[in-house]
């Protein structure tokens, strides 16, 4: 079994002490958040994991208590719902769509605007150990979540679908054409700076196992935020190379990236392309667009901000980006930041209402959580949030796979379609398939 029997005892011994409402028990437990959502996310319906900074990683099976937002206002009254309804350490998972209001297109049915969930069942591991968290709403019977806990075996090591098909939505010649308008827009009287993004409709030759893709993303991108939401027959998964900001005690932290080239066949190769990218005047204005808005979002909320003069290399398998480290100290609790900072220039543009405009106008579908965000939250206003990027949406035998690149006055679109290519077969290659 992959709970040991004594930790299901000492957590049923400890739930029939707690006091009424929402229960909480906690055992020390040697065990893998992600075998903990491998085992059982068939069975609970809802699961959910985030793979953080510092070896710091969560899981969670099932639903004791959840909460949804949406509109201008929404992460304030997720924010509201953890100070009400959680006590003092213990996490919950966060979760948002890009634009405020909730999804519409049906393959988004399921995921709000935003929402934070406390799984009944949480898997914790840092660098202090692992623990297994059990929480149990008011008139809720311990004894049926436990059993179910102990029915869970360890799972086998992780198997992907193959692609059996792969269609681009939009075509990728009238994604092309819609790249040139807007560079052409950014050069005249709109915005300086617009992402617009695409996606691969990829068909699979059986059903997925989310939880299996996100172990296979977690081993192919160990250095990003492997993360994984599923509800009902539904997951969005993914391994996000992006930080949009984590708070812990009172330091903040950003890791902005904008700007992307290939990696070398060769360590030489690898160089080359990485000093061209840092030299690459497009690719240094697009991130400096991101660095600045973030920045002058933080100032009014930091008492210190550290902001390296110039980029660095962030390098992942197959992909690598121009990244600047930003850091700080805060008062404000996390999801205060989060509605500061978001839509960062990096998945929306600048200035933002007006790249707002035009991605409602050239794109043609529901971005849903792609672009959004995905991590954890706690009522102290502590955490840590990816955004939600490199990732699919997995349903069954269908797989979506979303990427997007920034368009400045002068985009070439060949490059820019090259560039989207790029993001998706870093994800798209778990499964064999290419764009």
């Amino acid at each position: 079994m992959l709970i040991p029997r004594p930790a299901l005892a000492e957590l049923a011994a400890a739930l029939r002490e707690a006091p009424g409402g929402l229960r909480v028990a906690t055992v020390e437990v040697d065990l893998d958040p992600l075998d903990l959502v491998r085992a059982g996310a068939g069975a609970f319906g809802a699961a959910a994991y985030f793979a953080g900074r510092r070896g710091r990683t969560l899981s969670g099976l099932g639903t004791a208590w959840a909460a949804e937002a949406s509109g201008p206002g929404r992460f304030g009254t997720i924010d509201a719902a953890l100070r009400a309804e959680l006590r003092e350490g213990i996490p919950a998972f966060f979760g948002f769509a890009f634009s405020p209001g909730s999804p519409t297109s049906p393959e988004w049915q399921g995921f709000p605007a935003a929402a934070v969930l406390l799984p009944q069942i949480t898997a914790a591991r840092h660098d202090a150990g692992s623990r297994l968290t059990v929480a149990v709403p008011a008139g809720a019977s311990p004894g049926a979540v436990l059993a179910a806990v102990a029915t869970l075996r360890r799972p086998a090591e992780p198997v992907a679908p193959a692609a059996a098909g792969v269609r681009a939505v939009p075509p990728v010649g009238e994604w092309r054409r819609r790249v040139g308008a807007a560079a052409a827009v950014a050069g005249l009287t709109g915005p300086a700076k617009v992402v617009l993004a695409r996606y691969l409709r990829v068909a699979l030759d059986r059903p997925a196992e989310p939880f299996d893709v996100v172990a296979l993303l977690q081993m192919r991108f160990p250095e990003a935020y492997a993360y994984g939401w599923q509800v009902g027959g539904a997951a969005w998964v993914g391994a996000s190379p992006e930080l949009l900001v984590s708070r812990e005690g009172e330091r903040l932290d950003c890791l902005p990236l904008a700007g992307s080239a290939a990696r070398g066949e060769d360590a030489a190769a690898d160089r080359r392309l990485g000093e061209a990218l840092l030299a690459s005047p497009k690719n240094r204005a697009e991130h400096a667009f991101v660095v600045e808005a973030i920045s002058t979002a933080l100032r009014p909320r930091c008492r210190t901000l550290q902001v390296p003069s110039g980029p660095v290399l962030h390098r992942l398998a197959g992909v690598q980006h121009l990244a600047t480290p930003i850091a700080g100290t805060t008062s404000a609790r996390l999801l205060d930041l989060v509605a500061a900072l978001h839509p960062t220039p990096a998945v929306g543009g600048v200035p933002t209402e007006a790249a707002l405009g035009v991605i409602a106008a050239m794109e043609s579908f529901d971005r849903g959580w792609y672009s959004g965000g995905i991590g954890w939250a706690d009522a102290p206003g502590q955490g840590e949030v990816a955004v939600a990027l490199r990732g699919a949406l997995v349903r069954l035998d269908e797989a979506r796979f979303y990427a997007g690149a920034g368009i400045l006055a002068g985009s070439d679109p060949d490059e820019e379609v090259e560039e989207t290519d790029l993001k998706l077969r870093a994800a798209l290659g778990v499964f064999g398939g290419s764009p």
